[in-house]
């Protein structure tokens, strides 16, 4: 029987041949390719800087360097997330906390943040950073985020890992609001470099800043720099930072990707709008849609309504496995994992995200998904509801 994964890469002959070129260039690394593709991302998320890593984790430990979160920081995130949205806050020793969901979006709730944002101003224990997750594609509530974040003296870095290509407000993810986006390019997102990130700002110190600190912290530009170059071979390390930087490979893979962006994005739509109609009617809550953003649909995740069916996720998710079907789960609480419990967040502490957990799974969906293969998803699911 055939497997159908929950997501795959979708590789062209042209994607082929552009890494091929680069293979028998003069730079397989630290050449024009990368420049090349973060010129072209950036104009179409419709952002004025751009600055390639080497993966989303890494942009976004960068982007709160950048913005100097450090060991007496407190960033708060989203727990429907995978652990990086909050790891990266802890790389900078930074204390972390977390703002629940909405249920109908599955990002973070305005309501709960506005409602802990004034618990923590009579605490005084205001968050120097927030990081939205735009979950599966659907941006989050930037707008509102950026009046609060004016109000309460807060940065915003978005994680827009899922979110290449999506739309908010009728402009590209990433274009306003936040003082940094980041974007993944793992193999399953909607375009891939196997690894990879981007960072965006509209922020011009900020996005050198980041180009800065991807590369152990070294400037040739004599502006940074606190003596007089010696010559052309002459850099300075001018703070301490990592090697987050992408290959001339990646970049050739991603700026080839990115020429298919649009493509690709109505391919993800179409098989959507598929499972929207034909799993209407069972007990299930299916993702939401909201006039004022289009998602990219990085995911598909269906909730089994437990006020409509006494069959449990655990029972849905083993029938699709046991039907070659690679369903997934994301996510599973940040909070709830040991390492952050062992800093005192427990179970309990943010329902919507606890709830949502337990009943989410995520059901394949990727571009080169046959019509054929959908509807067998669907069928499995069916027989999995006794619908």
């Amino acid at each position: 029987m055939e497997f159908i994964p929950y997501s795959c890469q979708n590789i062209t002959r042209a994607d082929i041949e552009a890494v091929n070129k680069v293979l028998v260039s003069e730079f397989l690394t630290q050449g024009p390719t990368i420049a090349a593709f973060e010129s072209a991302f950036a104009e179409a998320h419709e952002t004025a800087h751009a600055v390639a890593v080497s993966n989303a984790t890494a942009g976004l430990h960068l982007a709160l360097l950048a913005l100097d979160v450090g060991p007496q920081s407190r960033v708060w995130t989203c727990p429907n997330s995978f652990v990086a949205s909050a790891n990266a806050a802890r790389y900078c020793g930074a204390q972390v906390d977390f703002v629940d969901i909405d249920p109908s979006s599955r990002n973070m709730s305005i309501g709960q943040l506005q409602q802990k944002l004034e618990l923590a101003k009579n605490s005084r224990q205001l968050p120097d950073v927030l990081i939205p997750v735009d979950f599966s594609g659907l941006s989050a509530d930037l707008r509102e985020m950026r009046v609060l974040g004016d109000q309460y003296g807060f940065k915003i870095v978005e994680d827009a890992s899922h979110a290449a290509g999506a739309s908010y407000l009728g402009k590209r993810t990433g274009s306003r609001f936040a003082d940094i986006t980041v974007f993944s390019f793992h193999a399953v997102k909607i375009i891939t470099t196997a690894e990879g990130g981007m960072v965006l700002s509209n922020d011009g110190a900020l996005a050198q800043r980041v180009r800065q600190l991807r590369s152990h912290g070294i400037t040739r530009v004599a502006a940074e720099m606190k003596q007089t170059s010696e010559g052309p071979w002459y850099y300075e390390q001018v703070s301490l930072g990592f090697n987050y930087r992408m290959t001339d490979l990646q970049a050739a893979l991603g700026l080839s990707q990115l020429a298919r962006l649009e493509e690709l994005l109505a391919q993800r739509c179409a098989l959507v709008d598929r499972y929207s109609s034909s799993l209407a009617g069972l007990p299930l809550l299916l993702p939401g849609q909201m006039d004022d953003r289009q998602s990219s649909w990085h995911l598909y995740v269906i909730e089994i309504d437990g006020a409509r069916t006494g069959i449990t996720r655990r029972d849905v998710f083993a029938h699709l496995r046991r039907a070659s079907i690679g369903v997934n789960v994301h996510y599973i609480p940040i909070h709830t994992q040991p390492y952050y419990r062992n800093l005192g967040f427990d179970w309990g502490d943010f329902p919507a995200s606890e709830r949502y957990y337990r009943r989410a799974i995520s059901i394949p969906l990727f571009p080169a998904m046959t019509r054929a293969q959908q509807d067998r998803v669907v069928a499995e699911l069916k027989r999995a509801l006794h619908a």
